[in-house]
Parts: C-alpha cells; sequence; structure tokens
C-alpha cells in the first residue's frame, strides 16, 4: 500500500527518482514492472502502477461498451496512453514526453501514494488544485459525510 507525499526534480531527460521507501516494496510487489497513464479524473496528472494493478484497472476499463462515447474516451486516455515503465539501477523511470506534455509536468512535480497506485502531478497544479478543494465541506458527497476521519 502506497501512502504519503514527495515533491521531487524530474532530471533533464524526463526522469523521476521513485523515493526509497517504495523501492523494496515496487520490487516486491511487481519486479519493478509499472505502468503509467494518464489522469481518469483530473487533467494535469498521471497515474502509475504497479504491474499487477493496472491488469485489473485495463481490464475493467476495456470491459467497458465501445458504444458509449464516455466508456470509448476513458479507454483512450487510460489504456490507449499506457506505457510501461520500470526503475533503472539508480531508481528512476522514465516518463514519456508526450504524457508529460499533456499532463503539464515541468520540473518539480509532487508524487502522492493513493493506496494501489501513485499520482504524479505538476507541484504547481496541485497547488493551485488543493487552493480549489480548500473547503470539502462545500462539495461533499453522501459517502464522504458518513466517514469518520
Amino acid at each position: 500500500m502506497y501512502f504519503g507525499e514527495t515533491a521531487i526534480n524530474l532530471d533533464a531527460k524526463g526522469r523521476l527518482a521513485i523515493p526509497m521507501r517504495y523501492r523494496e516494496t515496487i520490487q516486491d510487489e511487481c519486479s519493478g514492472r509499472m505502468v503509467l497513464t494518464y489522469s481518469a479524473f483530473d487533467s494535469g496528472a498521471l497515474y502509475l502502477y504497479p504491474e499487477r494493478e493496472w491488469e485489473r484497472v485495463r481490464d475493467e476499463v476495456t470491459g467497458l461498451s465501445t458504444f458509449d462515447p464516455g466508456h470509448r474516451s476513458l479507454q483512450r486516455k487510460l489504456v490507449g496512453s499506457a506505457s510501461a515503465v520500470e526503475p533503472d539501477g539508480n531508481g528512476r523511470i522514465q516518463l514519456p514526453q508526450t504524457l508529460r506534455q499533456v499532463a503539464g509536468l515541468d520540473k518539480r512535480v509532487v508524487l502522492l501514494g493513493m493506496g494501489n497506485r501513485f499520482e504524479i502531478w505538476d507541484e504547481t497544479i496541485l497547488n493551485q488544485k488543493r487552493e480549489e478543494e480548500r473547503s470539502i465541506d462545500e462539495t461533499a458527497s453522501e459517502e464522504m459525510t458518513r466517514l469518520v476521519l
């Protein structure tokens, strides 16, 4: 299970160094094999999945009917744009240029552990999003109001 927030600088080649605290877990869970794709819901972010979790998500998304335009859009966004990545000997993964450009990732990014996956955000975009979401009470769903946090 992944959790926590880490600010990271991408190197000149667009590589992200996986924080040390996750490397062993990633190696044990998926032998370092991961999949990078666009966020399903937020522009400005990428999702990074361990291979086994990705396969579950991929199968669910590709199982949706292609007759629905929203389903096709989600399939293109998640499955059609996915890239397999593995950490190099220094624990870095290459973020493909097209994914970086569309997500607006520049130099400074934030890696968020989100349980079964990671989210990778441009630091500035994430901070703007947090400002927009400052008051969760105004947008809380019924399910969220029942949570005991």
